[in-house]
């Protein structure tokens, strides 16, 4: 079955896994803060097991995001971004589209993310503060790439 791909004028968005650049992706995410410093067979192994949605401009590699999903009822949206260079272009809001539309991630009963800056933009997409934060729990080992 091919990957579902979105074209738009010079831009693409694939979820085909081979078509990941994993030196664009890790180059990135290792620098963010949300998981700076992550090892490369980390973001690797994390790429395998979501779908990913790879955004190219000219053939270049521009953005990037990961959703982590049973394809049934939930999903985590995750590892967002747009390289800095591409941005202005409104590249994050058309992968968000992208990502609502992928045929696997229709009727999910809910769908999550976490962000420190970017709510204006979830929140065209329906993304609002957990209903009933008081249900939900974390286990989080922040130092868990400073000891890989």
């Amino acid at each position: 079955m091919p990957y579902p791909e979105w074209t738009r004028d010079e831009c693409l968005v694939t979820t085909d896994p081979k078509r990941v650049d994993l030196d664009v992706v890790h180059g990135f995410l290792t620098q963010s803060y949300w998981c700076e410093g992550i090892p490369r067979e980390t973001v690797r192994r994390s790429i395998e097991h979501s779908i990913p949605f790879s955004v190219f401009v000219d053939g270049r590699p521009a953005g990037f995001a990961r959703v982590i999903t049973d394809r049934a009822t939930f999903a985590y949206v995750g590892d967002v971004f747009v390289l800095p260079e591409y941005r202005g272009r409104k590249l994050s809001v058309w992968l968000m589209q992208c990502i609502v539309a992928h045929p696997d991630l229709q009727g999910l009963r809910r769908s999550l993310l976490a962000t420190r800056d970017a709510h204006g933009l979830y929140a065209r997409f329906g993304y609002a503060s957990l209903h009933a934060p008081e249900r939900w729990m974390e286990r989080w080992d922040r130092e868990v790439y400073a000891r890989r």
